[in-house]
Parts: C-alpha cells; structure tokens; sequence
C-alpha cells in the first residue's frame, strides 16, 4: 500500500487536491489514473480511502469513499534527546523511531551539546516520509528545540526516566518501566549529561537508567529506549498483562 499524507483532511473532509509535487509522483511515478484507489492519512490516525478523478502531473483530485479510525495506543512515548554533532545521525534516530513507534521527540541543548542549532524543517520532512513508508497513521510531534533546564521544569505527567553514563546507581530501564503508561526519556549528548544536569533532573523526578552493558551513542541509546518500550508494551498486549 502507498500511503500519502494530507494534514488538513478531517471527518468531514469529502475531496482531496494534491500538491503539484504529490500529483507528479501520482501520476508520473506511480503511474496512477482516474478511478485508481489511494490511501491518506491526516497524521492523526485516519485513514482515508479515496478515488482518483482527475490524474494530472500539475494537479491530481480525489473523492474520499472512506475513512477508518486507528485505534490510539496503550501509551504515549516521548523521547527528549540530545543533538548529535553530525546531523544524519540525529536524521537516522529520527527516521527509525517514528518506524518503530514514537509520539513525540523534543531536541534538548545540554551542557554538553556540541549541536545547538537545528533545522526543524528538514526534520519534519524525515518524519513524514518515515510515518508514511512504515505505515503509520499517527505523526510524531516535534518540538522546537529547548534547553534542559527549561525541559526539566515542565509539567510532566509521564513516567519520567534519564539514561546517562555516570557510575551511580541505575537501575535498568526494562526492570523499572510499567507497560501501558505514558513515558518520557532523556537521552543526553555525546559528551553525556553533566553531573549538574543528573542532579537536577532526578530532583525533579526523573529516574535514572541503563540502557545496556555497553556505552552507547547518543542515537543509538535513543533507538534502544523507543524499542524497549515498544517491546515491552506490545509484550503485554499480546499476554494481556
């Protein structure tokens, strides 16, 4: 199935015109013509069945016939990480967290960040051609980046973990996280959080965490989280625990 991406469709929607840059690849990629079927989603969790009537390179139009409204899931994932001092690698975690399942992702500037400037767009971009190559009807949300401290004294109802590197006492994410709960996770820069940062947010609640034997990048910790909590979530609903 090709999935397309419209954020303006709701409920109430009855006709979709496609951009000229959408209705290209309609029509002279895909090779797409009238009475051809397609599939949309608005990001939120509708998918919409639509038939094509009027297949052109410049401008595509077509009627909704249909609409299913994908089930929300047990839990909410947010990831607050760190960028990366080379930007395809913060692109990658991107890319493969809203494959595997992600809900929201907020760049953090940390004490330690050799990033501090990031290019929201282009990050919107990956994550709607990740949402739509892997099938997903929910669009990941993307907050405008943010310092730590700033991020720390937000109200957050969350379970709110912080996996960092300091020999101190951890514990280990799969042994402490509860399957079903809405569940945010700091992961820190290459140079890690600093001891200030550890303090801080541990005084606000969060917990800290291991995410394996071995020190990871910072991309490659914020993998390990979004699929130990996807695992772990779907574990639970397959058991029903």
């Amino acid at each position: 199935m090709q999935l397309f991406y419209n954020s303006a469709l709701s409920t109430s929607s009855t006709e979709i015109k496609f951009s000229r840059e959408e209705s290209k690849h309609i029509a002279k990629v895909l090779r797409k013509k009238e009475g051809d079927i397609l599939h949309i989603t608005n990001g939120k969790g509708i998918l919409f069945t639509a038939n094509i009537t009027f297949a052109n390179p410049s401008q595509c139009i077509a009627v909704i016939d249909s609409l299913v409204r994908q089930k929300d899931k047990a839990y909410k994932l947010h990831l607050a990480v760190a960028p990366t001092k080379m930007n395809d690698r913060y692109e990658w975690f991107l890319e493969k967290a809203t494959e595997i399942g992600i809900d929201e992702i907020t760049p953090v500037i940390c004490d330690h960040s050799e990033r501090k400037v990031v290019k929201n767009e282009r990050f919107e971009r990956i994550i709607q051609s990740a949402m739509k190559q892997s099938l997903q009807l929910y669009l990941p949300k993307l907050n405008p980046v943010i310092s730590f401290s700033d991020f720390i004294t937000q109200k957050n109802h969350n379970q709110l973990f912080i996996a960092h590197c300091e020999e101190t006492n951890k514990q280990s994410l799969k042994n402490v996280l509860q399957p079903k709960f809405d569940t945010t996770i700091l992961i820190g820069p290459e140079g890690d959080f600093s001891t200030k940062e550890i303090e801080l947010a541990v005084a606000s609640g969060y917990i800290p965490v291991t995410l394996g034997e071995t020190r990871l990048r910072t991309e490659t910790a914020a993998m390990v989280a979004v699929h130990s909590v996807a695992f772990m979530n779907s574990y639970c609903r397959q058991r029903n625990i």
